[in-house]
């Protein structure tokens, strides 16, 4: 299939392109400048320039691409400071707004059939009820603050590409990436503080967190453009894990000492009122439904052996 990839340089992208051309497809990238054109040619995909934030431009580069499927990994995160979570996703949550209705108005305007886009399973779900949720569950409707925007800007995404009845909308809802070009990878900020005792357990540690390698993920993106059909699918791996389990068994892989504990108060002194929320009341999710129906195999279905094999 003739297949555009939006975001094709992210971390995502980079290892969505690649498996994308293996399998045949003629891939075409968005890409906004010309170091990103060099990239996206790398990759072994066709780039065509636009800015996201242009409808203009967009329909243009969909127009010249002709894709039958267009897929949406569009974001712009960088480093993200708990604190001001609503800060470190800004240029993020305008990509999955306006970036997302551009696409979807270019691919509607193109007569694309398919329209897959990246969503989020790892913060989004409401922090009461079960510790594990699947795809019927909403998005968190009551978040702190500081992550409102954020949840609010999924959602219009979700709702735009779930509704658009002209072409088959699939959202993936992702778990927390690891692996390579991710925050959490050999060598990366994250793991760095992990390892200097500056990552601690905040409370209890009872937040639920659901990862991902990113070839994994990348692989079920593969499934979702060949195989998926409308809808919602968790993209995480099998095991669902509490902080206060997968941070000290992650620090000890790192030859770290025991990761200290403090209680809430200071965790939001430190770590913002959102901190505390990915710390303490995060809920997990089910892969079962991308499992049954996109035939999603996981290279890594424990964070426990990704993570060995990423620091091996």
């Amino acid at each position: 299939m003739r297949v555009l990839v939006a975001g094709a340089t992210g971390a995502i992208g980079t290892e969505l392109v690649p498996r994308l051309v293996a399998a045949g497809h003629e891939v075409f990238a968005l890409a906004r400048s010309e170091s990103g054109e060099a990239r996206a040619s790398r990759l072994g995909a066709v780039p065509v320039i636009a800015d996201a934030l242009d409808p203009a431009q967009v329909e243009a580069a969909v127009r010249s691409a002709a894709p039958e499927v267009v897929v949406d990994q569009l974001t712009a995160i960088g480093h993200i400071d708990t604190r001001h979570f609503e800060r470190s996703f800004a240029a993020t949550d305008r990509l999955r707004t306006e970036g997302t209705d551009n696409l979807l108005a270019a691919a509607r305007a193109t007569g694309v059939r398919r329209f897959v886009a990246q969503s989020n399973g790892a913060f989004t779900y409401p922090r009461t009820g079960g510790q594990l949720k699947d795809e019927q569950d909403p998005l968190d409707h009551s978040p702190v603050r500081q992550m409102a925007s954020t949840i609010a800007a999924i959602e219009h995404l979700e709702d735009a590409v779930l509704s658009a009845t002209w072409t088959e909308g699939i959202v993936l809802r992702y778990g927390a990436f690891y692996g390579p070009g991710t925050s959490m990878a050999a060598g990366s900020e994250q793991f760095e503080m992990i390892r200097k005792r500056r990552f601690p357990v905040v409370g209890d540690g009872g937040g639920v967190w659901s990862f991902v390698h990113i070839a994994d993920a990348a692989e079920a993106t593969v499934a979702a453009v060949e195989n998926g059909g409308r809808g919602v699918y968790n993209i995480v791996d099998d095991d669902p894990a509490p902080v206060a389990e997968w941070l000290p068994e992650l620090a000890a892989m790192l030859g770290a000492k025991e990761p200290m504990r403090v209680p809430r108060f200071i965790g939001r002194l430190a770590a913002g009122q959102a901190g505390v929320v990915l710390m303490t009341e995060l809920r997990g999710a089910s892969n079962a439904k991308a499992r049954r129906e996109l035939g999603w195999l996981l290279r890594h279905p424990s964070w426990r052996q990704g993570f060995k094999e990423e620091l091996a």
